[in-house]
């Protein structure tokens, strides 16, 4: 039933690091902020840092059920549920991949005709982003590890862009700390998950590292990085802005970035929005690479095909959502879903999972 991968097709534990930290990276990072703060306001940070301290037991999970052999989710949903019933699970995680990355495709799209080309029509920024996506995925799983280690090089520049924030902010406004009630904090607990999502594609990907085992450090390494970034920001942001002004900020990260002036370049945010879409195209092509090794090993559809209609649906679904409106509720939704996989959905696994070990070693 494991499903064994050719050892030239493995990558070394070092770059699940990268896997992992290219993976949380997206839009997110440039819009969570203002959706955090709507519930626990100046105490948002800390729901962010539990988020990512919480992560941290997930990973563990992950490679306690799918180490020893190694194993993908597919071949974990055929011990655990059977081979019929847990290869309709498998198909289902296929839409969940595919919403992840419609979210982030789109968000992204919506980005770039606010900041830089208003009367750019969408479908032609769907067909150019499709394009580099097909290149990237049908290249390969070590085309794309390649991909995720120069994103997260370039991803260490917005750390550095913060300091100019930073010394414009005011510590007060982080004042008093834990003044919100339990259910604001899990409210914003939840929405947090939008700037977490996509590293559980681990699930699927986890045969292709060399030694799982050995190097879960690695994994966890690169939440840990992740989450004091995305914790870093979170402060920052809400020392920047004011109360009132956070709530009605679409992408505090890019305004914040406005500010910063050389005397060269006038518009930084440009070039920064511009950079992130090498960023965030890891991140879009693991969900689609993950959507496609599920058909390939659920239905034997070859890859090549299977790449060419999830792109297509994506292509169309992307000219479904045409306003702010419509972009928001799918990225709220998706966020909640993605929420509910993690925290639920993989936990239960963990513990079937625990329940089978225990009977079969009985």
């Amino acid at each position: 039933m494991q499903n064994l991968v050719k050892e030239n097709h493995m990558i070394s534990g070092f770059f699940v690091f990268f896997l992992i930290y290219s993976s949380l990276v997206g839009v997110g990072a440039l819009s969570f902020q203002n959706i955090i703060f709507e519930f626990a306001e100046n105490d948002a940070w800390i729901s962010v840092l539990l988020m990512g301290v919480s992560l941290h037991v997930i990973i563990w999970m992950i490679f306690k059920m799918l180490g020893n052999p190694a194993k993908d989710v597919i071949d974990l949903h055929r011990i655990l549920l059977g081979k019929y019933v847990g290869n309709a699970v498998s198909l289902l995680m296929v839409a969940y991949y595919f919403i992840m990355a419609l979210a982030l495709f789109r968000s992204y799209i919506e980005i770039i005709q606010v900041w830089m080309f208003p009367t750019l029509q969408t479908w032609i920024l769907s067909f150019l982003l499709i394009s580099i996506i097909f290149y990237i995925v049908s290249g390969g799983f070590r085309v794309l590890v390649g991909y995720c280690f120069f994103g997260v090089i370039l991803s260490t520049l917005l750390p550095l862009f913060m300091y100019f924030n930073f010394k414009y902010g005011h510590l007060d406004n982080l004042m008093p700390i834990f003044n919100h009630s339990l259910s604001d904090f899990l409210s914003s607990f939840r929405y947090a998950g939008i700037m977490f999502m996509g590293f559980d594609t681990l699930l699927i990907y986890f045969p292709f590292i060399k030694s799982p085992e050995k190097n879960r450090k690695w994994a966890q390494l690169g939440l840990f990085v992740t989450t004091c970034k995305y914790t870093i920001l979170s402060i920052v942001t809400i020392m920047y802005y004011s109360q009132g002004l956070l709530k009605h900020t679409y992408w505090p990260t890019l305004v914040m970035i406005k500010v910063i002036e050389f005397s060269l370049i006038a518009r930084v945010e440009f070039i920064f929005v511009s950079v992130w879409l090498l960023i965030i195209i890891p991140t879009l092509c693991l969900s689609i690479w993950s959507c496609t090794r599920i058909m390939k090993r659920v239905t034997h559809l070859k890859p090549t095909y299977s790449l060419l209609l999830i792109l297509i649906v994506l292509f169309i679904a992307s000219l479904l959502f045409n306003d702010r409106v419509k972009i928001n509720w799918l990225g709220m939704h998706v966020a909640e879903i993605c929420f509910y996989f993690i925290y639920a959905y993989i936990p239960l696994l963990f513990i079937l999972y625990l329940f089978r070990h225990k009977t079969v070693h009985n």
